[in-house]
């Protein structure tokens, strides 16, 4: 007798209810998903090229735009950075206080968006609490862009830190304690041994980041003022398009997210094919297991 790989064990549905199954799912994701971004590109080119490149080339449309991808530049290196330092910190060390740093990530989570807009008003508004002070010294946060950066680092920082938390925590300190026995920096450390294992979990949470930046609205909606050409981002911009009854105007500049969105998915897929390709290269240079002398062949 001679010890084998197991046989992958298949459903016991019959063929037809795994048909059955699958058409649904393709189905719901058709009506629900392919559906409606296709949707977003008819309409944005239904009055050809020609309107949808004068939509995208407005003035307005060109500062959304500049609006959206410079906070974008500013929230998500600072995420970035708390999100590796947070991530390191909790999943390499001990320390008093660990659980309550893990529960201030997750809050982004739990409060609404809208939310926490109102937050940033109470406290940088004109009539919030650092409002006088902040008027005085000619600083202007909420109604501005400051205030539309603040929100949107705020509904995006989790994004990094909990992408990195569980990988750290799984590949555990065995070899940042071998490399600070033989003599490395904690810089050093964390350059040469930390960083190349939560490179792809690194990339993967900047382009979830990104993405968010990109799309938030809620947040941003309350703290921006809707000043058109100055705190308008993306798609605060495509909604007053739409109240204001420019459907193809609107469709053009949503058509620019949706594409944001795609390129989102297709380097998230590319990371992901990635890894998985690093993991299966890594796993065929370990050496084979020894077969217990009970299952070999006698």
């Amino acid at each position: 007798m001679s010890a084998g790989i197991p046989k992958r064990v298949s459903t016991t549905e019959s063929r037809g209810v795994r048909w059955l199954l699958t058409a649904l799912a393709l189905g719901f994701m058709g009506l629900f998903l392919v559906l409606p971004l296709a949707a977003v590109f008819v309409e944005a080119l239904r009055g050809g090229w020609q309107a949808y490149w004068d939509a995208l080339k407005e003035p307005d449309a060109l500062a959304a735009i500049r609006l959206t991808l410079l906070t974008a530049a500013i929230a998500v290196p600072m995420n970035l950075v708390f999100g590796v330092a947070a991530a390191w910190c909790i999943a390499k060390f001990e320390f008093r206080g660990k659980s309550f740093l893990t529960t201030l990530i997750d809050l982004p989570f739990s409060v609404s968006p809208v939310v926490a807009g109102l937050i940033y008003v109470l406290v940088f508004g004109a009539q919030g609490w650092l409002g006088p002070w902040l008027a005085e010294h000619n600083i202007k946060i909420v109604f501005a862009v400051p205030g539309i950066v603040l929100a949107t680092v705020f509904v995006t920082f989790p994004f990094i830190a909990r992408e990195l938390i569980p990988l750290m925590q799984a590949q555990g300190t065995d070899e940042e304690q071998a490399a600070q026995v033989l003599g490395a920096s904690g810089w050093q450390t964390f350059w040469h041994v930390t960083l190349p294992n939560i490179k792809w979990g690194l990339v993967y949470g900047v382009i979830l980041c990104n993405a968010r930046a990109m799309g938030e609205f809620g947040a941003v909606s309350v703290v921006s003022g809707h000043i058109r050409g100055q705190t308008n981002t993306m798609p605060l911009h495509v909604e007053i398009l739409y109240n204001e009854y420019q459907g193809a105007a609107a469709f053009a500049v949503a058509s620019l997210l949706a594409l944001l969105a795609i390129v989102t998915l297709v380097l998230k897929s590319i990371v992901e094919w990635r890894h998985a390709r690093e993991l299966k290269a890594g796993a065929e240079m370990l050496p084979p297991e020894p077969v217990p002398p009970h299952l070999s062949a006698t």
